[in-house]
């Protein structure tokens, strides 16, 4: 730690999302989302999205932790952690049940109202995500969600609506949750609302898709960089205070050799899954690489006169991001084959592992952090950084030294990602409180500073139990990360 300082003002805290930790699924006239049709999987056994319900699989989102009944208790854990700052996302079918309904739904906006009310009770600020993977079901079957230019429109109505709403208790906004998850081979149903289609995976190779796929992927991207640029403009004139951000998957990619066309081949894959979207939403404008890029793809992108204004009238004030992992670019198809990590990448031979595969690298994101502000010059803001893993609960107490060693080392990047010179605004742990895995479905994939007794099955009393990283992170806090 020497002469590493955080900033006085830096706003530690913690994250979570909607469909992750609310279920009351049917409560107050929430609608359905494509969250609510993703079955619970295992880590050999992928979520399955079901257009109809199917009467013999669990929905996690359905019940979830019921942060949505229960935002009072939790939100004063947090605050007894100590938290500056609580990044959570608004469900868009709770403020507008179909995602196209003339009127919003009153109980909707009532709700989030108590719940930033109470964030503020304990001077915790809330950064809100307006969309992070709860694309109104209706428009899936209508539109097929993003494909469809139409959702532009449903989406500036519900962001405007929320904007005004709660002009004078959020501050820190971003629009989409890590937009750029289906270049990376995810989220074409997650993300972009889409029906999925025989090829569709959770998790899978962004290399490999198909025109088809990749045609619908890169207009469902350009329509919602446009509904982000609308909500930006007009959010500033509601409120000139608003500070909006944009929110992408970090993906960090090492050549697995040091012969060219293995950093070429790394290069390429950090351009196209993290400076495509991030460009776009910073600068205003598509980065030279899109034309060869989008030949690659055999995609073609159709962009109307009026959209290149819209794009630059509506950028971004701070880049925040996720970051859990890295991997290994190689043209080498058999090292793929044998060696394969998440996100079409191979294994990074000098690093270990979580028991769900994700690669532990915290040089990662210090890496990742200097890349991207040397590019963007904006402030960064880590968004998401975590472990999933088992907890093993004991009368009562939860001993997790390995999540704590996992965040010191993360924390520490961040701070060296400062001391070369990245004006970073915060950090907020992945999961401060045990939520269902995105990713699975799970619940013993865990996260969380808080133990929620709740199993993946749905069972429990959902009674919440302090870990040992809950108090070492109220003392990081209380130290402003000098007890690193």
């Amino acid at each position: 730690m020497k002469n590493i300082e955080f900033p006085q003002n830096f706003y530690w805290g913690g994250a979570t999302a909607a469909n992750q930790c609310e279920g009351a699924w049917r409560q107050d006239g929430k609608g359905e989302s494509c969250a609510d049709h993703y079955t619970t999987g295992t880590k050999e056994k992928p979520r399955r999205f079901t257009p109809a319900f199917d009467k013999n699989a669990k929905y996690p989102s359905h019940y979830a932790i019921d942060h949505y009944n229960r935002y009072k208790e939790d939100i004063k854990l947090f605050a007894e952690m100590g938290f500056k700052i609580y990044r959570l996302s608004i469900n868009w079918t709770r403020i507008f049940p179909n995602g196209d309904d003339e009127c919003p739904n009153q109980k909707g906006l009532d709700h989030y109202r108590n719940v930033f009310k109470t964030c503020r009770k304990y001077n915790i600020e809330p950064l809100v995500t307006m969309s992070h993977y709860e694309f109104p079901y209706h428009l899936t079957k209508k539109w097929n969600g993003w494909e469809d230019r139409r959702t532009i429109d449903c989406f500036v109505k519900y962001t405007t609506t929320i904007m005004k709403e709660y002009k004078d208790l959020v501050k820190y906004w971003l629009t989409f949750n890590e937009i750029n998850t289906p270049l990376m081979g995810a989220g074409i149903t997650m993300s972009l609302g889409m029906m999925p289609e025989q090829e569709q995976w959770l998790y899978g190779n962004g290399n490999n898709m198909s025109a088809q796929t990749a045609n619908k992927i890169v207009k469902g991207l350009h329509n919602q960089f446009l509904a982000s640029a609308k909500t930006v403009k007009i959010g500033r004139q509601i409120n000139p205070n608003f500070k909006f951000g944009c929110m992408i998957a970090s993906n960090v990619v090492y050549p697995y050799t040091c012969k060219p066309e293995d950093v070429m081949e790394a290069w390429k894959q950090q351009q196209r899954t993290n400076y495509y979207c991030g460009d776009v939403m910073v600068r205003g404008k598509y980065a030279p690489f899109t034309k060869d890029y989008l030949k690659d793809l055999g995609a073609t992108l159709e962009i109307k006169p009026e959209d290149s204004e819209v794009l630059k009238n509506g950028t971004v004030d701070f880049y925040s991001l996720s970051y859990y992992m890295s991997g290994c670019a190689t043209t080498d198809k058999s090292i793929l084959e044998k060696n394969k990590n998440v996100f079409s990448t191979a294994k990074n031979p000098y690093l270990k592992a979580s028991e769900w595969g994700w690669q532990i690298d915290p040089q990662g994101l210090r890496y990742y952090i200097d890349e991207t502000y040397n590019r963007y010059t904006i402030p960064i803001f880590i968004a998401e950084n975590g472990l999933g893993t088992t907890d093993e609960f004991i009368n009562g107490e939860i001993h997790d030294p390995y999540r704590i060693d996992f965040l010191r080392q993360h924390i520490l990047a961040v701070g060296q990602a400062i001391k070369d010179g990245a004006v970073i605004l915060g950090y907020t742990v992945w999961g401060c409180i045990d939520i269902v895995s995105a990713s699975t479905g799970e619940m013993s994939k865990r996260y969380g500073l808080i133990y929620v007794d709740m199993d993946d099955l749905g069972n429990g009393t959902l009674k919440r139990y302090r870990k040992d990283s809950f108090y070492w992170y109220k003392k990081l806090i209380e130290t402003n990360g000098e007890s690193l």
